[in-house]
């Protein structure tokens, strides 16, 4: 496993010391408001190269998202009193939407972008209380399909259209598990306009019977940027040299693939020993220049 391999795991794989049992709630959702602060799977964090985003000139914070079965929280950063925002999706690692996945809506919304994370596996769990990322894996990651997350990015997209976002300028970004989605949803919703997916895995499927990556290339038609590490254990690079040749053995001129050398899994976590600034700040640097090139910003006054 990509994410089970960190060093924060090998010094807490011990410990085991859940969330008491959740009931669902009559709508089908056991978690209904996000977490704060960060997962306990990854603490302590790592505050010397931590980035912390202010929310001056923003409007953040928690928002519910409405779906077939009730509502979803999520969380939304965004220029204050801006209208016809590009908007970006943004896809927890396997995580959830701790800080990190907030700060990086915050980061997207000083560049002038409409950033939404939600909270994906609000109907499994809640991710941010496991210590043990086998069990959390095993408990709600591999019981989250990809039927699921389409459908909720779906509606998180709508909402996001109806609330200062233009629905023509759809982006998307994920990490780990969230960069594994981004290809997927690539290949879901013929209308997103870019994405940027850092270290998914693009030969593996968390849950029984989806596909992965690999399998739907031909229906991703969006430009599609990939960042991964060269020395990522939990993703070797032919599985990634592969998804590059599908790319182009399917005629796709639009998709790019970056690898790192000798970089590990998680280097754009701020918060973790994976992190490697220069990296990171190349990959984020790419990002906006992806977004921009591709026709995913754009605003106007409220």
């Amino acid at each position: 496993m990509d994410d089970a391999k960190t060093p924060v795991r090998d010094a807490r794989e011990e410990l085991d010391s859940l969330n008491p049992a959740l009931e669902l709630t009559r709508r089908g959702f056991v978690k209904t408001s996000l977490a704060a602060g960060f997962a306990a799977a990854v603490t302590p964090v790592v505050a010397q190269t931590m980035i912390t985003t202010d929310t001056q000139g923003l409007t953040a914070g928690e928002v519910k998202i409405p779906t077939k079965d009730g509502e979803m929280p999520a969380y939304r950063a965004m220029p204050a009193g801006k209208t016809g925002l590009g908007t970006v999706l943004v896809v927890q690692e396997i995580f959830g939407v701790h800080e990190h996945i907030k700060d990086v809506c915050r980061r997207l919304a000083k560049q002038g972008y409409l950033a939404v994370a939600p909270e994906l596996y609000a109907r499994q769990g809640d991710a941010s209380k496991y210590t043990d990322v086998s069990k959390l894996i095993g408990e709600i990651v591999t019981k989250v399909s990809d039927a699921q997350v389409m459908g909720d990015l779906d509606a998180t997209a709508a909402w996001a259209a109806k609330n200062g976002g233009a629905a023509d300028k759809l982006g998307i970004t994920g990490f780990c598990w969230g960069g594994r989605i981004v290809w997927m949803y690539a290949a879901h919703n013929p209308k997103l306009t870019a994405g940027v997916a850092w270290y998914g895995p693009v030969a593996r499927a968390y849950h029984a019977g989806d596909k992965t990556p690999l399998d739907v290339v031909a229906q991703i038609k969006a430009p599609i940027l990939g960042l991964y590490g060269g020395a990522d254990g939990g993703i070797p690079n032919d599985t990634v040299e592969k998804m590059r040749d599908a790319l182009k053995a399917a005629g796709n001129t639009k998709c790019e693939i970056v690898i790192y050398p000798n970089m590990p899994h998680a280097f754009h976590a701020d918060y973790r020993p994976n992190y490697r600034k220069e990296a990171a700040e190349d990959g984020w640097k790419r990002l906006l220049a992806w977004f921009k090139q591709h026709g995913v910003t754009g605003q106007s006054g409220a």
